[in-house]
């Protein structure tokens, strides 16, 4: 998910990486349902937690979720209520069972398994970029919240273009040709914008083609279309602007085959700064096939 600064970064490395220390990752505790907080890019315990490579900020924030089945709290609930009535002749009204519901909850929780997830987050300063390696935008939300509760002041807007994505996708699969840098792949998903809401999906088939073009004639858009950018980078566009299963490919990693060391420090940092080599020039060529951004304040042309 792609972000523009509303206004140019100012905030130095040592601020934000002590901004950032204060809201570092802790394990969730024994009745703890879930936890959010900072971790080492880098992977080194008690690290940076803002790692600069090339000029290109670095974080990533990671979640712990610890979840109990409803059905077994369901059944313990249950249970609870039988010895209730088997030895007071009486029902639990609906407050007591809540009551109930959320005892068996934290009783359960030291037992339950931890879910673990990570969100990189990409800041380049000099292009006033901001993107998350996320594609929900609920779990966007939540890194968004916590960076802003880190970085007081920051403000960023989701990109809008003068063409929707939509829009965009169907023209290119109408006319059966990608815009300059890009090449259409073998996967879209294509849905009705009346009330039937019908979708049809392809995968693995090739687009340029006649039942293609009629269903976009009708009046199907495009809702992920799978692209190539340049023969480097693979990934599939939505009407909302995200780029999904984004893949560097081979023949990128084969011309920097030899920019990594031996050591895990440089592993790191080429990999960073092949990643964002690629993606900012593929996020730049992307928002030119949509027509450019809507200057902020004004809204896209229809």
């Amino acid at each position: 998910m792609v972000y523009r600064l509303q206004s140019p970064w100012t905030t130095a490395q040592a601020d934000l990486e002590d901004a950032l220390q204060a809201g570092r990752f802790a394990a969730c505790g024994a009745s703890q349902e879930k936890s959010v907080g900072w971790v080492e890019p880098r992977g080194h315990a008690h690290g940076p937690l803002v790692e600069v490579v090339g000029g290109q900020w670095i974080m990533k924030l990671q979640i712990e979720v610890k979840s109990v089945p409803s059905s077994v709290v369901k059944r313990k609930v249950q249970d609870e209520v039988d010895r209730i009535e088997a030895q007071t002749g009486r029902k639990p009204g609906k407050k007591e069972r809540r009551d109930l519901t959320d005892d068996a909850r934290n009783a359960l929780l030291p037992m339950a398994f931890s879910k673990m997830a990570s969100t990189w987050v990409w800041l380049c300063p000099q292009e006033n970029l901001l993107v998350l390696d996320c594609g929900s935008t609920a779990r966007a939300d939540e890194v968004m919240t916590a960076l802003i509760k880190a970085a007081g002041g920051l403000s960023v807007a989701l990109i809008n273009t003068q063409t929707s994505p939509a829009a965009a996708m169907a023209h290119w699969l109408r006319e059966r040709e990608a815009p300059q840098h890009f090449s259409v792949d073998r996967e879209c998903e294509l849905k009705a914008a009346d009330e039937s809401k019908s979708v049809v999906r392809y995968t693995r088939h090739a687009l340029d083609t006649d039942e293609v073009v009629q269903h976009v004639t009708q009046g199907k858009l495009p809702t992920r279309l799978a692209l190539t950018w340049n023969e480097r980078v693979s990934f599939v566009l939505t009407e909302g602007l995200q780029l999904k299963k984004l893949a560097i490919l081979d023949v990128v990693l084969e011309e920097n085959s030899g920019a990594a060391g031996d050591r895990k420090d440089d592993n790191f940092d080429a990999d960073i700064a092949i990643a964002t080599g690629e993606i900012q020039p593929l996020i730049d060529d992307l928002l030119e096939a949509l027509g450019g951004e809507v200057p902020l304040g004004q809204t896209a042309s229809a």
